[in-house]
């Protein structure tokens, strides 16, 4: 597994200082990692860390907050939290997201491995409860400087890059999930020219997530969460605006819908 050996600080020198930023899933591999690499940059004012289960290691001063991607009364409850410590937003990850669940739902081999419940959970938790997210949450983006607004999705989502069939709900979810960026990143370009709005693809990450099929991915290509989590943001600290509404790798590269 790849690990990084970076140990300096996150800088995000093109956001500027005091930022306010949420992580929704900061209980999950790649979130939890991009909550404490966020935490312990001096640009990061205040930190929320928005999950299922509020009894996730925090940063010191993090403010810890309830969220289910699949109860949009609990979105709203944490705009409510986000709204009585800070005015504003700069940065908001969606980092939540579901493969598999272990009895119900499994990556398809095959049409006849489709299940409607099964598609329903991958679409509620990797389409559904981001557009939620993104309906409660950009309000509260700042204007008139760089903010992002981004979404873990995945390189299986990709339209034009499947060429191996199968992981139906999964690719489809995510492909949605696509599309739902590119749309919200219109609207809120008209808010803010200098906002981004994109979808990041973490790579291969050593997670609960990816652990049943993580056979025959090379030593190199198999990261830990903390150096995707660190990729990722120096992503968006990369980006310009003209960069919205794309999907992008770990390594930067925009990857075709």
């Amino acid at each position: 597994m790849y690990r990084s050996q970076n140990s300096e600080r996150l800088q995000l020198r093109s956001f500027g200082r005091n930022l306010n930023v949420a992580v929704i899933g900061s209980s999950g591999g790649i979130g939890g990692a991009l909550a404490d690499d966020l935490g312990t940059s001096e640009a990061v004012s205040t930190l929320f860390r928005f999950s299922r289960s509020v009894a996730a290691p925090l940063n010191e001063g993090a403010i810890s907050h309830h969220l289910d991607l699949e109860d949009e009364a609990s979105i709203a409850a944490a705009v409510a939290a986000v709204n009585s410590s800070a005015q504003e937003l700069h940065m908001v990850i969606v980092a939540s997201g579901i493969l598999h669940d272990g009895a119900h739902l499994q990556p398809e081999k095959s049409w006849r491995n489709l299940s409607g419940p099964a598609m329903e959970t991958a679409f509620r938790l990797n389409t559904i409860g981001c557009a939620l997210v993104a309906k409660h949450f950009l309000p509260l983006m700042a204007r008139n400087r760089k903010v992002a607004f981004a979404a873990l999705s995945a390189r299986v989502g990709s339209i034009q890059d499947n060429q191996l069939g199968g992981w139906y709900a999964y690719r489809a979810s995510k492909a949605a999930l696509n599309m739902m960026i590119k749309t919200l990143s219109i609207e809120l370009a008209r808010r803010n020219p200098n906002a981004l709005c994109v979808a990041l693809h973490p790579g291969t990450v050593d997670t609960r997530l990816s652990k049943p099929f993580q056979k025959g991915v090379p030593e190199e290509k198999l990261f830990s969460a903390a150096f995707s989590a660190r990729c990722l943001l120096g992503v968006l600290d990369g980006l310009s605006p003209a960069d919205t509404g794309g999907l992008y790798g770990w390594d930067g590269r925009r990857i075709p819908f």
